[in-house]
């Protein structure tokens, strides 16, 4: 019970800090667009997807809903807007090397360190699936420095679709694309702990 408890709060905190970042650093390159929408906040509220939200507490996978960017507020859109989704998985990995330096001085405290063990490996996790290059994930956000913005965008469009097929084609292939996440989180975790 207690794990299960760990895992939503610290799922909750990981999802907020990378959602936060987006709008962070949207209004710091000129897009003002989250931030007039109440998104740059560290108040999960302001981040929970309903869909999220429910798969969250039924089968223990989340995500937040996607924070609004007008990429007519950016002076380079391409590189703006991968700036803008690099800040969500470079704030989990921030976080994690905090966490992990509270860890190293508080490892004592049982409760503690499964907490703050939770925390690195989720927030880790988070990061590196969030820059698999597959729209609508954060990584995907390179291919607009090499497209045209409307290239671009047609690839965005069909973002959420593109990415089931590429989780069916790995889970029918034996799971390769979770299998890589899951040994690249591992070696970062163990580098940072």
């Amino acid at each position: 019970m207690l794990e299960t408890i760990f895992l939503i709060v610290c799922l909750l905190m990981a999802l907020t800090v990378h959602e936060a970042a987006h709008a962070w650093a949207a209004d710091k390159l000129g897009d003002p667009t989250a931030k007039n929408a109440g998104r740059l906040t560290l108040n999960p509220l302001a981040h929970l997807d309903p869909m999220g939200t429910l798969a969250l507490i039924f089968i223990h996978i989340g995500w937040g809903k996607p924070v609004p960017v007008n990429p007519n507020n950016l002076k380079h859109r391409a590189r703006d807007n991968f700036l803008i989704a690099l800040a969500g998985p470079f704030t989990n990995l921030l976080t994690a090397l905090l966490a992990a330096v509270v860890l190293r001085f508080t490892g004592n405290i049982p409760i503690l360190a499964s907490f703050l063990s939770t925390f690195i490996i989720l927030d880790i996790f988070l990061m590196v699936f969030n820059l698999i290059p597959v729209p609508p994930l954060d990584g995907s956000k390179i291919w607009h420095l090499f497209l045209s913005d409307e290239a671009y965008y047609t690839l965005e469009q069909f973002g959420p679709y593109i990415l089931i097929a590429v989780l069916l084609f790995s889970y029918s292939g034996g799971g390769f694309l979770f299998t890589f996440v899951e040994n690249l989180a591992q070696k970062i975790i163990s580098l940072i702990t």
